[in-house]
């Protein structure tokens, strides 16, 4: 148990906290449930009450983005392994919303999609490229978010030292299984699957990781 928590529990004030945080949570969940309504085609999410709505991003996080998005669409398609979703899936997760850069879902659980689906749940796999506007997010609340939520396995991309920080979830949250700029990374949540460092900033490399997964399937 956190002290925080602890500390909380043997307050006499307990019962007073206890009405203040149901009314800031209903007051929140009322904000979330507007801000469904309000959705656009611009990428948004819900973050402790907040509606955060993301600038554009720059060329080399387009870039990383598509490269992921694209290797790892097609191994999963031809090994029928789960369902890959990018940018504006909206994962509901219990107090935020998020649209990751890119997601996966075993298809334990990408089986229970339905159609005209908009709300998904924790995915077994995220990706987050860094950008100047999102990286303390992306390393605090959604790093604390994910893990709580049993998201496997978790990347941070950082498209300025093309590198890559892999981190895998256990018992206390995440650990940082490797940390690269070149050589193989391996998923842990996406069975059998590897991928050259320089695959996610290089087009040629990716092409050629392509070309070896589709003979690899004949």
């Amino acid at each position: 148990m956190e002290p925080i928590l602890e500390q909380i529990l043997q307050s006499p004030k307990l019962v007073l906290y206890s009405q203040h945080i149901q009314d800031v949570i209903s007051e929140e969940q009322q904000r979330r449930r507007q801000f469904y309504e309000d959705i656009t085609d611009e990428k948004a999410e819900f973050i402790n009450g907040e509606v955060i709505i993301h600038s554009p991003v720059r060329i080399e996080h387009n870039i990383a983005g598509k490269l992921l998005l694209r290797f790892l669409d097609i191994y999963v398609q031809i090994n029928r392994l789960g369902f890959v979703g990018h940018e504006k899936m909206m994962i509901t997760l219990t107090r935020n919303d998020y649209e990751p850069d890119i997601c996966f879902w075993t298809r334990k659980k990408s089986d229970k999609f339905k159609p005209r689906q908009t709300l998904f749940p924790a995915p077994d796999f995220i990706a987050e490229i860094l950008s100047p506007s999102t990286e303390q997010r992306d390393r605090n609340i959604k790093w604390e978010d994910y893990a709580a939520h049993g998201v496997s396995e978790y990347w941070i991309i950082d498209t300025e030292a093309r590198s890559v920080e892999q981190h895998v979830l256990k018992k206390d949250g995440y650990h940082l299984h490797a940390k690269k700029d070149s050589g193989i990374l391996k998923f842990k949540a996406v069975r059998r699957c590897e991928i050259p460092v320089r695959a996610l900033f290089d087009e040629d490399e990716n092409l050629a990781a392509l070309k070896l997964i589709v003979e690899n399937s004949k």
